[in-house]
């Protein structure tokens, strides 16, 4: 009954037209910056408490891209948020006829959280949220305790629960949570739990958007800068441990290049953690040790052949695992399922058309990566593979455009935020004619 009277508290607050008004929104969005920039120190504290990451990583990838997410809203709301004039020439309308979109806010939203990216996946959509008119429950993870314990006390002091609101807990309370009634519900993480959110939004009509990850291919072509290529790789794949949903799970590569692909990574690995990752600051740590063991578990029944082991033996106390690059078959372990860890599979391709088959034949992911300097080849990539979104000669940078969609597709995810995407996922877009008397 808590959780019920939470909700109709705030579907009471939404129906009151109180979030409304976009000068309420834009001071809801001003108080969201005002209170990440007043604790920023502590948030960063606490995911390094949760994950061992550098506070710095933290500063630069959750809090400053959320941030920022805040300032495009704030600068482009009275746009978005404006009804929208349609064109009638060429419809069967009268001539004193009038057609525009009016742009709603849907209502109560839940938002259940993943833990790899505690600050931003709390945050980044509560501003689309917030800046769409919505009131908003956020269910943090319960496996970053620290960073979900903070959050608590951050909203409590900083938002009216009616509009903005934090309910922690495990499986239990999060299946109670999904029996009520939302007007949208967001949910980022593994497939086999969205199923589980799909199945019981179904029951009250409720619209979801769901970021589920995937196994992210990487094709590496060998007219590719190597060095160039392994740096960016690295820069990606290892920052958080791999625990990223775009990040890197695999490579498709000729047989003749892996070996000068897999030496140069372990050149950048050098570069970037020294001799030995596990005393690098870094260097971040698996998130418990559950995952540890499921890791480890993949690794024990892998077939592959080890190409890179940079740094000590697993350490599961310590919840460390050095990067590893590691030659592989298409029915390895490894080949399985998403990996979200330090591991990193190559597995070699006769030619570029078989690298293509590959990612056709398997589940679309959230996000897919070239390497080469073929223009015919990136139209091929482009044309013949799906993911939720690409980038050339790079990885992960598609998704700082704030202009660019962010969502997957299939299997890796339904529905999109970022900018102005964001605000149209939490909008609903009424059509309207009007007429004189």
């Amino acid at each position: 009954m808590a959780f019920h009277n939470l909700v109709e508290a705030q579907r009471k607050y939404f129906l009151s037209d109180a979030t409304l008004p976009l000068e309420k929104r834009k001071e809801v969005l001003n108080t969201l910056k005002r209170m990440i920039t007043e604790n920023k120190e502590d948030l960063g504290k606490v995911v390094h408490k949760d994950l061992k990451r550098h506070t710095a990583y933290t500063e630069a990838m959750e809090v400053q891209a959320t941030l920022g997410e805040i300032e495009y809203f704030l600068k482009h709301l009275d746009e978005w948020a404006a009804p929208t004039k349609v064109d009638t020439s060429h419809s069967p309308v009268d001539s004193d006829a009038e057609a525009f979109i009016v742009k709603d806010p849907k209502g109560v939203v839940l938002l259940i959280a993943p833990w790899n990216y505690p600050v931003s996946m709390c945050f980044w959509p509560l501003v689309a949220i917030l800046g769409a008119g919505n009131t908003c429950i956020i269910k943090p993870s319960e496996l970053a305790p620290n960073s979900s314990d903070l959050f608590e006390n951050l909203v409590k002091k900083y938002f009216d629960p009616r509009h903005v609101t934090i309910v922690q807990g495990g499986i239990p309370e999060t299946t109670d949570l999904l029996k009520e009634r939302f007007d949208h519900i967001m949910y980022t993480g593994a497939p086999p739990v969205a199923k589980i959110v799909m199945t019981a939004a179904a029951k009250h009509l409720t619209p979801v958007t769901l970021e589920l990850g995937g196994k992210c291919p990487v094709v590496v072509e060998p007219d590719a800068d190597v060095k160039k290529t392994a740096e960016r790789i690295v820069a990606a794949k290892w920052t958080n441990v791999g625990q990223t949903c775009i990040t890197p799970d695999y490579i498709l590569t000729p047989k003749n290049f892996q070996h000068k692909l897999a030496s140069a990574i372990e050149e950048e690995l050098k570069k970037k953690y020294g001799n030995e990752p596990k005393d690098h600051p870094l260097y971040s740590r698996i998130i418990n040790e559950r995952h540890f063991d499921r890791l480890v578990d993949v690794l024990d029944r892998s077939n592959g052949k080890v190409l890179v082991k940079h740094g000590a033996d697993h350490d599961r106390e310590d919840k460390f695992i050095a990067p590893h690059v590691i030659e592989v078959e298409k029915d390895d372990a490894f080949m399985e399922h998403e990996i979200f860890g330090p591991f990193l599979p190559i597995l070699s391709m006769d030619n570029f058309d078989d690298a293509l088959a590959y990612i056709k034949s398997h589940e679309k992911p959230l996000a897919s990566y070239l390497f080469t300097n073929d223009e015919e080849k990136i139209k091929q990539f482009l044309a013949k593979t799906t993911a939720g979104g690409v980038t050339i000669n790079d990885v992960h940078k598609h998704i700082g455009v704030k202009t660019l969609p962010f969502g997957g597709v299939g299997n890796s995810g339904q529905g999109r935020y970022n900018g102005k995407y964001g605000f149209d996922t939490f909008t609903h877009e009424k059509s309207v004619l009007k007429r004189k008397l």
